[in-house]
């Protein structure tokens, strides 16, 4: 299911974006669909088009992944075990970095060091990216049949697939496919069984669990 990217937006999310001032997140998200989908031909054109105006240039050294490469090299080849192990998952890490869509690559390459992934629940880890607005942005990887708790949403929930897959209570959704979700929706997003799942989540407000995590979040906040 082929998104019409304009549409699948909340209306003031849409009605912002079209006026050029529509939250970094909520662009970024945008501009990474555009990317994954470029058959949309002349809706591209009409979001570039709003981007255009919102646009702001970000730099990154131009040897950046060679360096973090000569680094990983450099390492000894005596070295021990979980240093051998920590090294391969970095590479593979930086792997998965590198096969994002262009807008979200850059981005996350000049945000990794001081934003480094985070564990998240069991098999969840995720990437909170600052970009200045209002929404929550974060990358959110799944291990192979792993899954976010049950929730519904304090707001609005836009989760674009950037790999493998995920399904919930409403369908599944592969690369380039966006879910929107929102205070009415309850529901578990589980990663799809044959590998891992990357995710690029912006909510405008937090998460509302159920069950036991209910009560801890009422709780502890």
């Amino acid at each position: 299911m082929t998104p019409d990217i304009l549409n699948r937006l909340e209306k003031n999310d849409r009605d912002a974006l079209m006026a050029g001032r529509a939250d970094p997140g909520v662009a970024l998200l945008v501009d990474t669909m555009v990317a994954m989908k470029p058959d949309i031909g002349a809706q591209a054109d009409i979001v570039s088009g709003a981007l255009l105006e919102m646009e702001v240039p970000a730099s990154i050294a131009a040897d950046a992944l060679e360096t973090v490469m000569a680094r990983i090299d450099a390492l000894p080849e005596s070295r021990p075990a979980a240093q051998r192990k920590a090294a391969s998952s970095a590479v593979s890490a930086l792997d998965e970095i590198i096969r994002l869509p262009d807008p979200l690559r850059e981005i996350v390459l000049e945000q990794t060091g001081s934003r480094d992934w985070k564990f998240a629940g069991p098999g969840i880890r995720s990437m909170d990216l600052d970009l200045g607005g209002d929404t929550h942005v974060q990358i959110i990887r799944l291990q192979p049949g792993q899954g976010v708790p049950l929730h519904t949403h304090g707001g609005s929930e836009y989760t674009l697939c950037l790999q493998g897959g995920f399904s919930d209570e409403r369908g599944s959704y592969g690369p380039g496919e966006l879910s929107v979700a929102d205070s009415d929706v309850m529901h578990r997003p589980v990663a799809d069984e044959d590998g891992v799942c990357l995710v690029l989540a912006v909510t405008d407000a937090g998460l509302k669990f159920t069950g036991v995590l209910g009560v801890l979040q009422r709780i502890f906040g």
